[in-house]
This record gives C-alpha cells, sequence and structure tokens, in this order.
C-alpha cells in the first residue's frame, strides 16, 4: 500500500518536473528582453518569475530524488526475499527411480500419410553467370 502511494507520488513529482521546466524561458530568451519585448506584461511581473520556478523547480526536483530512493529501498528489500531457484537449488534431491517391471514402449509406425509418394520438386535454375568481357568497366579516379 505504501509502496502504491509512494509511486503516485514519484509519478506526480515527475509530471510536475516536466511541467516547470517547460515553463521557464531559457537563457538567450534575456536577449530579447533587453529590446523590449515587453516582459514586463508577463504573469509574474517585469522582474521575472526566474527565482520562483527555479526554487520550485529545485524543491520538485529534490522531493523527485528522495521518492526515487524510497522506491529502490522497497526493491531491494523485495529482491532479498529468497526466490524460487534458491528455494529448489536448497532443497535436497529427490531421488527419483524407474521401476524395473515396467513394460517397453513399442515403437509408434508412421502413420498412412507418409507412406504415399511426395510429389518432386522442381529444381531451380540459377541466371547464367555474367562473363568478364560483360560486365562495363569503370575508369579509377585519381
Amino acid at each position: 500500500m505504501m509502496e502504491t502511494v509512494l509511486v503516485v507520488i514519484h509519478l506526480l513529482l515527475a509530471i510536475g518536473l516536466v511541467g516547470l521546466v517547460l515553463i521557464q524561458h531559457g537563457k538567450g530568451a534575456d536577449m530579447g528582453a533587453a529590446f523590449g519585448s515587453g516582459a514586463s506584461a508577463t504573469v509574474f511581473g517585469s522582474a521575472g518569475a526566474g527565482n520562483f520556478l527555479s526554487r520550485t523547480t529545485a524543491v520538485l526536483a529534490a522531493l523527485f530524488f528522495l521518492t526515487s530512493l524510497a522506491l529502490a529501498w522497497f526493491a531491494m528489500q523485495k529482491g532479498e526475499q529468497e526466490s524460487l531457484i534458491e528455494k529448489q537449488l536448497a532443497a535436497p534431491a529427490v531421488e527419483q527411480s524407474v521401476p524395473a517391471d515396467l513394460p517397453a514402449v513399442p515403437e509408434a509406425a508412421p502413420p498412412a500419410a507418409l507412406d504415399r509418394e511426395l510429389p518432386a520438386v522442381p529444381e531451380a535454375t540459377a541466371p547464367p553467370a555474367a562473363a568478364k568481357d560483360d560486365l562495363p568497366v569503370v575508369p579509377a579516379q585519381q
């Protein structure tokens, strides 16, 4: 139950991180603001949202890493349980003996369909090999 909740939180954090990264503008976008591209009309004002979005992204990234570590710990705990192969290797071998009084299995006769003659397959003919004189001559480039 706890692992399922952690997976859901991890997924929501991943979606939030992707969204925040896509909202942020790159370093090259500052050049456009220097020539009056209307940065004061944005939602976060003329100062921009760099500080708010950067801090929010850092917090979400830290939470994402923590949930990743927690999920890895859960996976490690599950992996420590003894597997079926290890159980079989650890179990004592059971000797399986075949009773000597069993009758021999008779050899099966081929089905009637295999006794009849199969039709001959025609041989494939290969195209005639080209003679050396028939090949085009390509001059060597130097």
